[in-house]
């Protein structure tokens, strides 16, 4: 059995992991728990949250290969005890993680779509996010909460998509599309995601 206990080092806010050469700091506006673990600062390369607190994380809590993202008022939430591999969460306000969580490899969770609805607003929000673009001139969107209660398993290539919530003990299948609340201890699969 190989030992991997040197892939990863323990999360500490305005350091650097440096077991991959990442340029990107550990944000200092982040509240990490004892025996909280990530393989490379470079999970915060896209973390833009200007909050006070943008993270806050649990005990004994491992990020592998994962990203979390967030704009500038962005707040994630993490329990004890997750593991989230190689899985993406992109936070515009809020999303919400319990504790003893599960996230494969693949996983998206995001609480907005990050683009307007009307074509017209969609237009104007790609022109304000490009290179050439002003992006405090981005038009307004719709977001709402994501919330993912403890004991949830969440499958490889799961999309948990805006204003959900997932019941303690839920399974998500893999490649569902997660896209109305999941009942405590239901399993669903597919897209639009359905309980089995």
């Amino acid at each position: 059995m190989n030992d991997i206990s040197n892939l990863y080092q323990v999360m500490k806010p305005g350091r650097l992991i440096d077991i991959d050469g990442a340029e990107h700091k550990i944000p200092s506006n982040i509240e990490v728990g004892e025996n909280t673990k990530a393989d490379s600062s470079g999970i915060f390369k896209n973390f833009f949250s200007k909050l006070p607190l943008g993270l806050k994380v649990g005990n004994n809590v491992t990020f592998s290969r994962s990203s979390l993202a967030t704009e500038p008022n962005g707040y994630i939430e993490i329990g004890n005890y997750t593991f989230m591999s190689n899985a993406s969460i992109a936070c515009y306000n809020k999303v919400i993680i319990g504790s003893y969580v599960f996230i494969a490899g693949g996983v998206t969770i995001v609480d907005t779509d990050f683009h307007p609805i009307d074509p017209a607003m969609r237009l104007a929000d790609t022109l304000a996010i490009s290179t050439v673009g002003k992006r405090d001139l981005r038009p307004r969107f719709d977001s709402r909460p994501v919330v993912i209660e403890d004991d949830v398993w969440i499958g490889f290539n799961a999309t948990i998509l805006k204003g959900v919530t997932i019941g303690q003990g839920a399974i998500i299948q893999p490649g569902a599309v997660v896209s109305k609340d999941v009942p405590k201890g239901a399993v669903v699969c597919g897209n639009p995601a359905k309980i089995v």
